[in-house]
């Protein structure tokens, strides 16, 4: 077993709901030592928060700066950091910890503006750290399975792609309740971005899609809708999506889809043969082959290949799922940093700061192209 990286933590204090999240994904395989942390915008909130979960008060930082200048001053300091807040404040600190050689776990999507999000992708490149972005859902083994199936031509030529990722959770305007912090900065352009339920599920939606396929998007013909009146971001889209190797798709996506919880489900069309796959039941896929039966895919089957890199951490029967995925991305993040098991596949798979920079210009076309009549517009 290799020793625990020590990790540290922007983001994710009382009240937050994605930090409890990667804390415990940091814990499932045992890879990580959760050390220090700035884990609010106030001090003293932080360090209330730093003595809840264990943290040594002594090193719960006042702001991330100092986090990141004294921890490096450390011998025993942090040599990995979750970033784990609101998007706007993405860029900030990744940039900080990449610029004293400290690995960065961000959460997605990358950054809140396209101009954070160049700084963000040159720091990246000239500090001798990794850099990983926390996209959970290529994770899951049988996500990865069928990466491994499309990609080695089963399913033939990719022609059609489809994704849909429903939730109801912003049916009302929970952001005026004063109740729910979620709500409150995911409506927020300062703080979401130009994108509301495009940012935050669609950019999930779509880098799914790419990951299984391989393919990449290149335009976006998209409809966004505010429904909830007063709402400065929009809440429901409709995407086209045209992709290399003249594959086309499109994607639904709703926050205001009353009765559904997390309904992200994708399908892929080729020539030969389909394959389907919902989140909400994640360890099975089903796949079609043009004159077979179909088949079901599960996380029990025979899917211990090196080339899916699909890891089964309980016996079949007994679900794994979200928070197994985000565990995956800390546990192969941890490989490749410490350059063992099978790190130089890993890094071929794990979402990384190109995929974040490809994923923001999607993001900003969806707004382009739906603030322009819904034209067709190039996400370079």
């Amino acid at each position: 077993m290799p020793r625990r990286l020590r990790l540290g933590m922007i983001g994710g204090g009382q009240g937050a709901f994605i930090g409890a999240v990667h804390r415990i994904a940091s814990r499932i395989d045992d890879r990580y030592d959760l050390l220090a942390g700035c884990l609010s915008s106030t001090a003293d909130r932080a360090l209330a928060s730093a003595k809840e979960i264990g943290i040594d008060p002594s090193r719960s930082y006042p702001d991330f700066k100092t986090m990141a200048k004294e921890e490096a001053q450390r011998e025993d300091g942090v040599e990995v950091v979750s970033i784990v807040t609101p998007n706007h404040m993405h860029a900030g600190p990744s940039i900080e910890f990449l610029k004293q050689d400290v690995n960065v776990i961000c959460d997605k999507p990358l950054t809140a503006t396209m101009e954070d999000a160049h700084s963000l992708y040159k720091a990246v490149k000239e500090s001798k750290a990794k850099f990983f972005l926390s996209h959970n859902y290529t994770g899951y083994p049988v996500v990865r399975e069928m990466r491994r199936i499309v990609q080695e031509g089963t399913l033939g030529k990719i022609r059609v792609l489809k994704g849909s990722y429903l939730q109801g959770w912003l049916g009302k305007k929970e952001e005026d309740t004063g109740e729910n912090k979620q709500a409150e900065w995911r409506t927020d352009p300062k703080r979401s971005g130009a994108a509301g339920a495009v940012g935050d599920i669609g950019s999930h939606t779509m880098h799914l899609l790419e990951f299984v396929t391989g393919l990449k998007v290149q335009e976006v013909a998209a409809d966004l809708t505010t429904f909830v009146e007063g709402r400065k971001l929009d809440d429901d889209a409709s995407i086209l999506i045209r992709l290399n190797n003249k594959a086309k798709g499109s994607l639904s996506i709703s926050q205001v889809a009353i009765g559904e919880e997390n309904n992200l489900k994708i399908s892929i069309y080729g020539e030969r043969g389909a394959i389907h796959w919902e989140q909400e039941n994640p360890n099975f896929a089903r796949m079609s082959i043009d004159g077979k039966l179909d088949q079901i895919i599960t996380r029990g089957g025979p899917i211990h290949k090196e080339s899916s890199m699909a890891n089964i951490r309980i016996p079949p029967g007994h679900p794994e799922g979200y928070l197994e995925g985000f565990a995956q991305i800390y546990s192969d993040a941890a490989d490749i940093i410490q350059n063992i098991g099978n790190a130089k596949e890993l890094i071929k798979i794990l979402p990384n700061i190109e995929e974040g920079l490809h994923i923001m210009k999607f993001i900003n076309a969806t707004v382009q192209s739906s603030n322009s009549n819904s034209q067709w517009i190039s996400i370079e």
